[in-house]
């Protein structure tokens, strides 16, 4: 069985954000990998901020219609969705691991999915949460 990977949405963020190419490249290189494909899983969360990100915090953002598509194109991953038990496991998180609340949910919604690798580049490179080790594919 293939082991899970789940993405954070700094890797996604990066394969439109054109004015880090270096960072852009390496989202795009990641992701040509059909074997990974396979492999991703995704959170609504990570959906939601996407979204936010590139029509509004990348320095030259994509128009909404484009980034609806690339939103939609995203569901085709599987997707954790983000509820109460979640929640309630991220606080935990959070307090337990001194990491902020939004990144405890993404940990949590890694675990949840059976990811034995977590691609962000918002924690330490090589970090290990339980059963789910930190890669930072920008590093």
């Amino acid at each position: 069985m293939k082991e899970r990977v789940f993405l954070d949405t700094n890797v996604l963020v990066y394969l439109f954000d054109a004015d880090d190419p270096l960072k852009q490249r390496r989202a795009q290189d990641l992701l040509s990998s059909q074997e990974l494909r396979e492999q991703v899983t995704l959170s609504t969360q990570v959906l939601q901020e996407f979204y936010v990100t590139v029509t509004k915090k990348l320095t030259t953002p994509l128009d909404p219609d484009t980034a609806f598509i690339a939103v939609q194109d995203l569901t085709a991953f599987p997707i954790v969705q983000i509820d109460t038990p979640l929640i309630l496991l991220a606080i935990q998180r959070s307090r337990k691991s001194k990491v902020s609340f939004w990144d405890a949910l993404i940990l949590e919604a890694a675990l949840v999915a059976g990811a034995s690798l977590l691609y962000s580049e918002d924690f330490q490179d090589g970090a290990v949460f339980g059963k789910l080790r930190v890669v930072n594919p920008f590093s």
